[in-house]
Formats: C-alpha cells, structure tokens, sequence
C-alpha cells in the first residue's frame, strides 16, 4: 500500500496517483470507475464549460465583471461547504497545506474567474474559448517541468492536431484578433495561465483530500481573498437592473461551472494525468459553437464538421500517448 508520507519524499508515478485518488472519488468509492468512465465525465465537465462561454458573455454585458465574481465564489463556496458537510461532516485540511491552498485559490479562482470575466467584457465569447483551448500546451510544459511527466510524441502530435481542429471552427464563427480584442485577449490569456498553474500545482492535494475537499477549500479560500474587491464593487452596484435572466446566469456559473465543473474536472484530474485531462479543453470551442447552434439558431456548416473530426482525433491521440 502507498502511503502519502512516503510520496513526500520521492517522485510520484502516474499510477501512484490513480492507486490514491481511489480512495477519494466523488461518487462511490466501492464503484472502481474505469478509464472509460472518466472520459464521460470529462465529456459532460466540457458541456457545461461550453455553456460558460456563452453564459458569461451574455451576463457580464450587464454585470461589473468584479461583482460577478464575487456572487460567483460566494455562492459557489457555500454550495461546496455545504455538500462537504453533508458528505464528511466538516471539511477536513491540514493545517500545514492551508497555505498551499491559499496559492490555489488565488491562482485558480480569484484571478483566473475574475480575468477571465473581465476579458470577456472586451472579446469574444469564441475567442475566449479559443484561448482555454491553449490549455493543454501550458499543461504539456508545465506538468513535465513541475509533475516529471513525460513529454512523448503522440501527447505532442494529438494537441497539435486538436489545437488545429479547434483553430477551423473558430475562424469559421469569425474569430477577430483585431486589435480591438487584443486586450481581452490578453487577460484571458492570463487567465489561463493562472488556471493551468492551479490545476498542476493543485493536483497532490486532489489526491491527499480527495477532489471534493479539494474544490471545497481551494474555492473557499479563493472567494476570501477576492472578497475585499467584490463587496466594494458590490456596495457601489445598484442591483434593480437585473432581470431572471441573470441571475439565472449568475447560479450557472456558481453550481453548473464552479461546482459540478469544478468537482467533475478535478476528479478526472486525479485519476489520469493532467495533460490527457487537460486536452478536453479543446472541445470547448466546439461544445460552445454547438450549443450556439442548437440555442442561438447558428447554421451547421462543413468547416465546423470537418473542426468538430479534428479535434476528436487529436483527443484521440493525446490520450493514447
């Protein structure tokens, strides 16, 4: 049996961290998920994430990007707490990690929602699906100099393949880099990176709490720190303008993307490695362009076909890599 001392002291092989993570999996530890499992799970997490694109694009028109935020991680955080408390009955961290918590919460929830948000008011919804797509190729880099995974052929040939399948289906919805997007651009593109390092420097503590304790912390600790700017910009926010509508958009980004998301992707994350996960992020654009079509009438068109094939493919190959 492995222990988690022992892994404090030497380097962690990838099915090291599947052997753990068994031990906290959000649905029943006794199920024993499958490889094949974790793919549909991956698969619903970018559903909802391909919603968020659309979502936060249409909330944050009207809604200061600072109290969106805010509401989001309030609400968020107490759903979490919640769901904690009626799982363990408290949430249980070591004193000792709490500061490992604090960088994850920054990265992956104060800065990363907040940039990301805040982008978004001075882009496209599909050029910040775009940018998320670039995910992978962070994590690719990151994880080999951070977690020692191996940077093999086929990792690197599947991202670049996908990367290009998202690349059809975005210039065919119009992409514009203009420079009258290139500021949102670039905070989202921030957004990313803070968002990559949380993910790969979040992934022990998955596998030592379990990926509930470990979204429930991270995005406690992230609404804390964030509070400061959000009640400020909250006090001096009238909030008489905002129809069902966005608050209906307000509670998806809480539950849908900040807690069932969240919860869905972290638990794929500790479980295989976290540029086979991270890869899922280039379906982003695609979920996002196909639930454009489906809610907001766009035309199917043969590039987005053609993006969609492509993409899957260099799924494929990421994850035989």
């Amino acid at each position: 049996m492995i222990s988690l001392e022992n892994i404090t002291k030497r380097p962690v092989k990838t099915n090291e961290w599947l052997e753990l993570s068994s031990h906290h999996c959000i649905l029943s530890p006794d199920s024993g998920v499958k490889r094949f499992n974790i793919y549909i799970i991956l698969a619903i997490q970018q559903l909802i994430s391909g919603g968020t694109h659309i979502v936060a694009k249409a909330v944050v028109k009207d809604v200061d990007p600072a109290v969106l935020t805010f509401l989001r991680t309030i609400i968020a955080s107490a759903g979490l707490l919640a769901i904690t408390t009626l799982r363990s009955g408290r949430l249980k961290i070591d004193r000792g990690d709490w500061g490992q918590f604090a960088v994850l919460g920054f990265l992956g929830v104060a800065l990363n929602q907040f940039l990301y948000l805040y982008g978004l008011r001075f882009t496209t919804a599909a050029n910040g699906a775009l940018l998320y797509a670039a995910t992978p190729a962070f994590v690719l880099l990151l994880s080999h100099f951070l977690l020692k995974e191996r940077i093999t052929a086929k990792k690197t040939i599947g991202i670049i393949v996908a990367f290009v399948g998202i690349t059809i289906v975005i210039f065919e919805r119009g992409i514009d880099l203009s420079s009258t997007y290139a500021l949102g651009n670039l905070i989202i593109l921030i957004a990313v990176v803070a968002w990559t390092l949380s993910m790969i420097l979040g992934k022990q503590m998955i596998i030592k709490h379990g990926a509930l304790q470990m979204t429930t912390a991270m995005m406690t600790v992230g609404a804390i720190i964030f509070s400061p700017l959000g009640i400020y910009s909250t006090t001096s926010t009238s909030f008489a303008h905002l129809s069902l509508f966005h608050w209906a958009g307000i509670l998806y980004l809480a539950f849908g993307t900040s807690i069932l998301g969240y919860l869905l992707w972290y638990h794929a994350l500790g479980r295989i490695e976290a540029s086979k996960v991270a890869v899922f992020a280039n379906a982003q654009p695609v979920v996002a362009a196909l639930l454009s079509l489906i809610f907001l009438d766009y035309s199917l068109t043969t590039a987005f076909v053609i993006g969609t094939i492509v993409t899957i493919s260099g799924i494929v190959v990421t994850q035989r890599g």
